[in-house]
């Protein structure tokens, strides 16, 4: 296929890309990024070494090969921070030159969303900070200086369109490039970096008649993959103007959402990562064998675990709008296949490298490598990024199921053969045995007998089990294949384990009272360890445990959940008081469960014998 035939299919279905109300950065091209950024290397145990001063480098000078050792990183530096005059100066001037129809809004506040818990781990996530290399907020406002001047000469907005056609799809890549990620000093978010790559798809299949038809689409987004990513066409979630899909992108973040709202995405810290997985499984076995589960339409606990950092994502769509049709539109793309060599010969990252041990405060590498190097799987691999690649087309759905249920049907014939021979051969050993029996100097060879008769009796009911198996598969294919020969499509959402919903409007409605709680909240809990440590240390386990009852009581006062937690209390009590008397009657329980189970066997042999 030809550039322009490819430029024709990304025009024909490029997204309608639609923004929160105070965002500031907005895809560019990396062209200019490039020519106002510098180039440097980090070598292990070293200082950062200026390779490239800026104004000096472009694209080309960048796609140089650079050898390095092993551990060395290579990324680009856009923006200095202001020095205290400058950003002075610039919140003066946003203030007065603030657009009213372009505030952003935070609404409540994001911690009364989530349990103390959550908002604990979010206090020491904020005190790791001044520990970590974190992105001054200030580079922010020196990015948002640049990129507007950038505008000023030459408002353009555009994205790299890649094409490419696999195993009966033709897969419609949109990139993103942003400046700068100012998710966290605009937005209370978890973090800010330089330069940001984000990535849409568009999956199309071509017809009997050769025409090509769009079939799913899959948005980049936190915490999410495979199956999880993409939409359906036909899909009521997903939003469409004609054929262009549309993007509701988070504020600051730049991570795409299917519907407009404001999300609660939460951050695993690497190194709590065992304690997230055990309370995981506690919270299943909570719900699952101690029947707590939530109400219907009730935000389950389990929903969102304590040791992970909750963040608000505002993709209301209520902003600037770029797109067919829009206020902005599209700039001619530029193609990525072949890839240009600077997307295929720098690995390095695209902006400053702020050695944060947990990658969220470093700048992302390109288009087609991650951070360490290796290829991004959405590059190599398109199909399997979004969990396509166990999808057929919709075209061939029906030949593949006749041919699986050709391959089934061998599989059949081949397993009756194996039983068959196995029964026969199992048959001869049990006559061999029968003959055996009663002849001493043969007690060697029927034992032997005996193992090989169990073996193959094992192996035997494990091949009529997957024959059994296989005809219950065949009979469900057949119904399948039925559905597709009526156009019966399936549930659009069938696919989905773990959908991204944006909060509910009663999720939203939370008081005054609860958001200055939940505000306030971490910090009296550790003035009050503070006093009762000082002031009152011979009481300090039950003020201890008084602080954290009364936490918990109003916690569950502003939330509605009183009830629930006297509930969850009660049972976790009544399970805390049988251990305690498992511990110290251990024996005489022991005995008394023995008497009982045999009083029970001798009433039940009495009572066969009078029947």
């Amino acid at each position: 296929m030809s550039a322009d035939s490819d430029r024709a299919l990304l025009h024909r279905f490029e997204p309608v890309v639609r923004y929160t109300r105070g965002e500031q950065f907005f895809p560019m091209d990396v062209e200019r990024y490039v020519e106002a950024c510098s180039l440097w290397v980090h070598r292990p145990n070293q200082l950062p070494l200026l390779l490239v001063p800026r104004s000096e480098l472009t694209l080309a000078s960048l796609a140089e090969p650079r050898a390095d050792g092993f551990g060395a990183v290579h990324y680009l530096h856009f923006i200095e921070p202001l020095h205290l005059k400058e950003l002075a100066t610039y919140l003066l001037q946003e203030g007065r030159t603030r657009d009213p129809d372009n505030l952003f809004y935070a609404g409540r506040g994001r911690l009364a969303r989530v349990g103390y818990s959550s908002r604990l781990v979010d206090a020491l996530f904020s005190l790791s900070l001044l520990a970590r290399g974190r992105v001054p907020g200030d580079m922010a406002a020196a990015a948002a200086l640049a990129y507007r001047q950038m505008l000023g000469e030459d408002e353009r907005y555009c994205y790299y369109g890649r094409v490419e056609r696999r195993e009966g799809w033709v897969a419609l890549q949109y990139w993103y490039f942003y400046p700068f990620n100012n998710w966290r000093s605009g937005f209370s978010g978890a973090n800010d970096h330089e330069a940001d790559w984000e990535m849409a798809c568009v999956y199309l299949y071509e017809t009997d008649g050769g025409a090509l038809c769009p079939e799913w689409v899959a948005y980049a987004a936190h915490d999410f993959a495979g199956d999880d990513l993409r939409r359906r066409w036909d899909d009521p979630e997903l939003e469409k103007l004609g054929e262009h899909p549309v993007i509701y992108v988070g504020a600051g973040s730049h991570a795409s959402y299917f519907r407009p709202g404001e999300y609660l995405a939460e951050l695993e810290l690497p190194f709590l990562s065992p304690a997230v997985r055990f309370v995981d499984r506690l919270q299943q076995f909570w719900e699952g064998n101690l029947w707590q589960w939530e109400r219907p339409g009730e935000t389950k606990w389990s929903d969102f675990n304590i040791f992970r950092v909750p963040f608000v994502d505002y993709a209301r769509g209520d902003g600037l709008s770029i797109g067919p049709g829009q206020a902005r539109s599209w700039d001619e793309p530029e193609l990525l296949n072949p890839p240009p060599a600077w997307v295929s010969q720098y690995r390095g990252l695209w902006g400053w490298h702020a050695n944060d041990p947990f990658s969220g405060e470093d700048a992302p590498a390109g288009p087609m490598y991650r951070r360490d190097g290796l290829v991004r799987r959405a590059w190599y691999a398109p199909l399997g990024w979004a969990g396509l690649d166990k999808v057929p087309p919709p075209d061939e759905g029906l030949a593949q199921v006749e041919a699986q249920l050709a391959t089934l049907a061998a599989e059949q014939n081949r397993l009756a053969g194996q039983i068959e021979e196995k029964s026969q051969h199992l048959r001869g050993m049990g006559v061999e045995v029968a003959a055996i029996q009663g002849w001493p100097h043969l007690k060697q060879l029927r034992d032997e007998h005996e193992r090989r008769i169990t073996a193959v009796s094992g192996e035997l009911d494990r091949l009529r089990a997957r024959q059994t198996e296989n005809e219950a598969l065949i009979q469900a294919l057949t119904l399948y294949a039925g559905r597709i020969q009526t156009g019966e499509r399936g549930p659009a959402r069938g696919h989905l384990r773990r959908a991204h919903h944006p909060m509910s409007d009663v999720q939203l409605r939370l008081s005054r009272f609860a958001e200055a709680w939940a505000a306030v909240s971490i910090g009296l809990m550790v003035i009050g360890f503070v006093l009762l440590a000082l002031f009152a240390r011979e009481f300090l386990l039950f003020g201890l445990v008084a602080l954290v009852s009364l936490v918990l009581f109003v916690e569950a006062g502003f939330r509605r959940r009183l009830v629930r937690l006297i509930t969850s209390v009660t049972t976790g009590l009544a399970i805390i008081t049988a251990l305690v008397l498992l511990f110290e009657f251990f024996w005489g329980i022991v005995m008394f469960v023995v008497l009982v189970a045999g009083g029970y066997i001798m009433w039940e042999n009495i009572r066969e014998l009078r029947g």
